[in-house]
């Protein structure tokens, strides 16, 4: 979901950037630390943002009459954790603003909020529970990757209602919950079988890489 220019009030556009900028200059630290000690990750680092540059700019039908899109965001917080995956997103929207008018500028702070932190979170979160419950990395990455695009749906929702809490929040919630999030649940199952074929292509080619970002589960490794 990129929210588009102009829509947020500007109050709001300031809360989100204040929000998201400390986690993205701390994800800027996290690739120097992971860049030196495992330096093969560049060109991994870059496909995560590539993936999820491509995902996020696809403009799919929706149900309800306007459109929608994976998020790509999963694939990325697997490897290398949230901050990582919200300094790509951070990239990824301000190409897609600038050469796409797909977001914008003024809620640059809240789509990354959204998209580049909140998903990549939640998917950071269940793939690494799934993995200690000693779980298949593919079957973690599936849920990672359905989750932490659904999740980004879900927070775009209270991003809106917060804004427009007409006539009150929670009635504001509901409607942007079923426009958004209810209809993104297809696309997001797409996005996780896509991402399980791509995971299992670099668990293929690239197990010991993998095994270096330490992402597999205790069997795998």
């Amino acid at each position: 979901m990129h929210i588009m220019e102009g829509f947020l009030p500007a109050e709001w556009c300031a809360v989100w950037f204040i929000i998201s900028i400390p986690i993205v200059l701390y994800g800027v630290y996290q690739i120097k630390k992971i860049t030196e000690t495992t330096p093969e990750s560049k060109a991994l680092i870059a496909v995560s943002g590539a993936f999820m540059f491509i995902l996020s700019s696809l403009k799919l039908p929706s149900v309800t009459g306007s459109c929608s899109h994976p998020t790509g965001n999963g694939f990325g917080a697997v490897l290398f954790g949230p901050a990582v995956t919200a300094v790509l997103a951070s990239i990824v929207l301000i190409f897609q603003a600038l050469l796409l008018a797909h977001g914008g500028i003024t809620t640059l702070g809240a789509n990354i909020f959204s998209m580049g932190i909140v998903g990549p979170v939640v998917a950071w979160i269940v793939y690494k529970a799934l993995i200690k419950a000693d779980v298949p990395s593919i079957v973690g990455v599936f849920f990672a990757a359905f989750l932490g695009d659904l999740l980004t749906y879900v927070a775009t929702s209270f991003q809106l209602a917060l804004a427009f809490p007409l006539p009150t929040f929670g009635a504001a919630l509901y409607k942007f919950l079923i426009i958004f999030a209810v209809t993104q649940i297809p696309l997001a199952i797409g996005e996780g079988i896509l991402t399980v074929i791509i995971w299992d292509r670099l668990k293929a080619y690239k197990p010991k890489l993998l095994k270096k970002l330490d992402v597999l589960s205790a069997k795998e490794n």
